[in-house]
Formats: C-alpha cells, sequence, structure tokens
C-alpha cells in the first residue's frame, strides 16, 4: 500500500464522497436500489464525524461516518481500486480509535451482507440481523457491534 493519510472530510468533500459510493461495484446489481440517489451533504459532514483515507496525490482511497449518538458507523466506503490494499482495515482502525475518543463503549454497524466477514475480521461481533427495509433495501443486513477498549 502506498503512503495513506487520513484526514477530516470537510464540506466541500462531499460530492467526492458521494462518486465514490456511486461508483463501488460492490453496489451493483441487487445491493444498487441502497444507494441509488444516495449523497452525501455538506450538512452531513458537519454533523458527524468523517474521515477520508488519501493517498500522497490527494486521490480519494475511502472514507467512513461515525454516528456518535447513537454510537453507529454509518457509512463505510473503500473505493474498488484500493480494494485489498489495507485502507479499509486503516479506516476501521481509526474509526474505533475516534470512537474511544469520544468515550463510546461501541459501536454498532449494519453490514453490507458481503462485507460482514471483514468487519468480523476486524474485531466485531455479530448481534442480530436488520430486517430488510422495502423499497430500498429488500435484503436482511447483519448487525455487528464493536466493543471499543
Amino acid at each position: 500500500m502506498q503512503s495513506t493519510t487520513i484526514r477530516g472530510a470537510v464540506v466541500h468533500d462531499a460530492a467526492r464522497l458521494t462518486t465514490l459510493i456511486q461508483q463501488s461495484s460492490a453496489y451493483r446489481g441487487k445491493y444498487a436500489s441502497i444507494i441509488s440517489g444516495y449523497r452525501v451533504t455538506a450538512d452531513y459532514i458537519a454533523r458527524h464525524r468523517v474521515f477520508m483515507a488519501v493517498d500522497a496525490s490527494g486521490r480519494l482511497l475511502g472514507f467512513y461516518a461515525l454516528m456518535v449518538d447513537p454510537p453507529e458507523l454509518d457509512l463505510a466506503f473503500v473505493a474498488d481500486e484500493a480494494q485489498g490494499t489495507g485502507v479499509g482495515r486503516l479506516l476501521v482502525e481509526h474509526m474505533i480509535g475516534q470512537a474511544r475518543e469520544a468515550g463510546l463503549p461501541s459501536v454498532r454497524v449494519v453490514a453490507h451482507p458481503p462485507a460482514e466477514g471483514f468487519y468480523r475480521r476486524l474485531g466485531a461481533t455479530r448481534v442480530g440481523t436488520v430486517a430488510p427495509s422495502l423499497p430500498r433495501v429488500a435484503w436482511e443486513r447483519p448487525e455487528l457491534r464493536f466493543t471499543i477498549p
């Protein structure tokens, strides 16, 4: 993995984050409906802890959004070309540090079904299943929890 920096997102990053979500191959086919029309807004960035992974040239490799009340990893995306390079692990480790700094005992994750194994490898435990939310989400999603040390 080339040099990667994690930095806080600012309101003018909203369009870049939205583009990364919309280009994600993980949400094609049967999962496309959940991101259809989804936009990260400047207000969303201002309200939550949103952090970006960028390379030395400033290229966006991934990002996450941590909601503090209630504690939840709301968004987490890694660019297709950065998958498997350690960027996702770096983002989750950073999120755990932010949760610790905020005094959170745990962080909930309602995972994209194919991502469950990734979160479990990083220490999340499965605590349940979230039912479909029609019409946008027609499938069950694993509910996981990171316990913050």
